[in-house]
Parts: structure tokens; C-alpha cells; sequence
């Protein structure tokens, strides 16, 4: 991947016969994987147990994870630090949560992995935060954002109209308009910056209004 922003996102174009019987139900196949992307990434569940007899009832509420937001950005505004392995975690959780996202995309016919990268290419470089992030920066980020969350509803709906349509293509030419794969590749790309900037706080660099890697 070439670019100048810090952030980088591409995805393999799958030139060759996609899976036609695992894209025409692609938004049920997804499911075992997005169950388990939302057990990471800081869903939650509550299961009630009643007892008729007795009338006791018990609730039991599972979730973990999720992207780390306040620890990250307290360290780096009191400490000016971030942990590497909070970083690591924070972007393999992207990382992992893209694969998913673009498996939904139909980007890929393969399944998603929890680890392997498959044919996403997602680098974001570990800043050094003396040096490479401003301490009371973070503090904003998520309002500087804002003009990027505006554009990025329109593209999302765009981006769902080209998957519609490519979800069409395969079923009847087993390939991935490329147009339509770079364009909501592009749109991947511009959210996950988005992302990185706001909200991983991993830069300071913010995000161009662009598709282009």
C-alpha cells in the first residue's frame, strides 16, 4: 500500500469466481461471525432465569471488550503515553471487525478470520505519543469529527446501494464490479481514518475528505 496518510486500508480485489451460493446468503452465514465480533467488541446480553414456584428470578449479563477510548485518552492527556498493548488491542479489534464488514460487503467470499488477515490490508503505525500526538488533542477529536460522520451517512448509504448491486453481479457473473469494489472499498477506508483519528486516537493526522488510498 502506497500513501501519504498514516493510515492505510486496501482489500485484495477477488479477481476470479466469487461464491455465488455463500453470497446469495451472505446476510445468514454472517450471523456465527457477527455473534462472536459482538462478544469482543462490547456486546451485551442478558439471559433471565425465573422460577415459577418460588418467583426468584436471576440475571445474568454477558459482554466484554470493545474498543478502549477513556483509558487511552487519559494516559495520553495526564501521562502522554499509550500503551502498546492497548494500541495492539484497539487495532486488531479493527482489524477483525473489517474482515466481518467486508465479508458483509461481499468483498470476500472467504470466511472471516479472528486473526489471519485474508485479504484485508489494514496498517496503522503506534505513535510515540511525546512526540507524535498532542496531549490535550484527544479531548476534541471526537467533535472535530463531526463533518466527517455528515459525509460518511451519505456514503454509507451509497455504499449499500453498490453492495446491493454487486450482490446481483455475482449471483449472475460470479465477479465483483471493480468499480463498485473500489468505491466502497473507498469508503471503508475513509471510515476506518475517521475511526483512527476520533476515537483510537492513534493520530493526529486528520482524516482527508477522500477515497483515494
Amino acid at each position: 500500500m502506497t500513501g501519504s496518510h498514516p493510515v492505510q486500508l486496501d482489500v485484495e480485489y477477488p479477481d476470479r469466481q466469487l461464491n455465488r451460493l455463500t453470497t446469495a446468503f451472505r446476510i445468514f452465514t454472517i450471523i456465527p461471525i457477527a455473534i462472536v465480533l459482538g462478544a469482543v467488541s462490547g456486546g451485551a446480553w442478558s439471559f433471565t432465569i425465573g422460577n415459577g414456584a418460588t418467583e426468584t428470578t436471576t440475571t445474568i449479563v454477558a459482554g466484554a471488550g470493545g474498543i478502549l477510548f477513556a483509558g487511552p485518552l487519559l494516559m495520553i492527556v495526564f501521562r502522554q503515553r499509550y500503551p502498546r498493548w492497548w494500541f495492539d488491542w484497539n487495532l486488531e479489534l479493527t482489524r477483525f471487525s473489517s474482515r466481518v464488514a467486508l465479508y458483509g460487503a461481499l468483498l470476500d467470499d472467504r470466511y472471516p478470520s479472528t486473526d489471519e488477515r485474508q485479504s484485508l490490508l489494514l496498517d496503522v503505525p503506534y505513535p510515540d505519543a511525546t512526540t507524535d500526538l498532542n496531549r490535550w488533542l484527544p479531548l476534541v477529536k471526537w467533535f472535530l469529527g463531526i463533518p466527517h460522520y455528515i459525509v460518511l451517512v451519505f456514503l454509507g448509504i451509497a455504499a449499500l446501494v453498490c453492495v446491493v448491486i454487486a450482490w446481483f453481479a455475482i449471483l449472475f457473473t460470479g465477479r465483483y464490479p471493480r468499480a463498485l469494489f473500489d468505491f466502497v472499498v473507498g469508503v471503508g477506508r475513509w471510515s476506518v481514518r475517521v475511526e483512527a483519528y476520533a476515537f483510537l486516537l492513534a493520530t493526529d493526522r486528520y482524516p482527508p475528505f477522500s477515497l483515494k488510498p
